[in-house]
């Protein structure tokens, strides 16, 4: 029997049935942006909009959002002609030298030329780098790149952890991507979107998921977002013997959730660890990158130098002793 929904109740319970999209399927073509809530939609109609008139977009959402595939779905709306290049930033640090990063950037512009650019984690990337980055980009204001994030950028380079000029040249367009624990309407969709294909890919005759399986999948608070949900799913496909995924083929997922995502407690020197700690600790590295130059580690930092000055003396007063109280004549 066809159905129209794939919620539609069979008897006293939901049965999800797979095969059936909540919206029309050439949306799905773009890359997988699956969902029907008000946030996926809005990110689509964000993606058509800017898709084919954007330079420079920064994606920021938690791990496991999906940030490459809104990039790659903004570069197949753009029409470019050349590729899409993705580099995640961390790479920068297996180099120690700033021409290792001018190298790095000439070459992976070069790739991208007419094409798109995509740095994943540009949080990562350290500050020599985000200089030369930023030269590029000012040099090349047609050249089209795609930043993301799973960090407050705006927070960072208020807190000197990011050049705040850089920031504001690549947030001029900046897409937000709400985690799965606040879009819990689109886990049925997505949950069967994975189910039909991973039972496509091991060729399982697998149709529907239980109704007290999907009731765990959307109770479940998701930390990993929708890569934890396609992994779940995943293995659920693999241990399932029947045509309905259960309750009892997650057993995946009750063991990830209980030794992954619940967790060991941080140490307690960890939870307490001051922002201002993090700070000071960055500003000494990028002046021992400058070789203790302040006028160089002010410029990388995006600071001025007296703004630099007053950190490190902020920072020398908190180390110096105190002194000894004098006796009483």
């Amino acid at each position: 029997m066809a159905l129209s929904d794939p919620t539609a109740p069979i008897g006293n319970a939901q049965t999800y049935f797979a095969g059936m999209n909540a919206y029309p399927a050439e949306n799905v073509r773009d890359l997988a942006l699956v969902g029907d809530g008000e946030a996926m939609r809005r990110l689509r109609l964000q993606v058509e909009r800017l898709g084919p008139h954007f330079r420079t977009v920064l994606l920021r959402g938690e791990t496991g959002t999906g940030k490459e595939l809104v990039a790659r779905a903004l570069h197949s709306k753009s029409m470019a002609e050349g590729p899409f290049v993705s580099y995640h930033a961390v790479r920068f640090m297996e180099g120690n030298e700033e021409e290792h990063d001018s190298g790095t950037i000439d070459a992976l512009i070069e790739k991208a030329a007419q094409g798109t650019l995509f740095l994943d984690g540009v949080e990562e990337i350290p500050p020599r780098a985000q200089r030369k980055l930023l030269q590029i980009l000012e040099r090349r204001p047609s050249f089209r790149t795609i930043a993301s994030t799973s960090h407050d950028l705006r927070v960072m380079a208020a807190a000197g952890l990011f050049r705040q000029d850089i920031y504001h040249r690549l947030a001029m367009v900046e897409i937000v991507l709400e985690p799965l624990r606040r879009r819990a309407e689109d886990i049925p969709v997505l949950a069967l979107h994975f189910l039909k294909q991973y039972s496509s890919q091991y060729r399982r005759r697998i149709d529907a998921i239980a109704p007290e399986a999907m009731e765990r999948l959307i109770d479940h608070a998701w930390p990993g977002n929708v890569r934890e949900l396609e992994n779940i799913l995943h293995n659920g496909v693999l241990q399932c013997e029947g045509a309905t995924l259960g309750l009892h083929d997650l057993s995946a997922f009750e063991q990830e959730a209980e030794t992954v995502y619940e967790g060991t407690p941080l140490p307690p020197s960890e939870k307490r660890i001051r922002l201002q700690d993090v700070i000071e600790r960055h500003v000494m590295r990028v002046l021992e990158e400058c070789s203790g130059n302040k006028v160089r580690a002010a410029e990388v930092l995006g600071i001025s130098r007296s703004t630099l000055y007053r950190m490190l003396e902020a920072s020398s007063e908190q180390a110096r002793p105190a002194e000894p109280a004098r006796p009483k004549p």
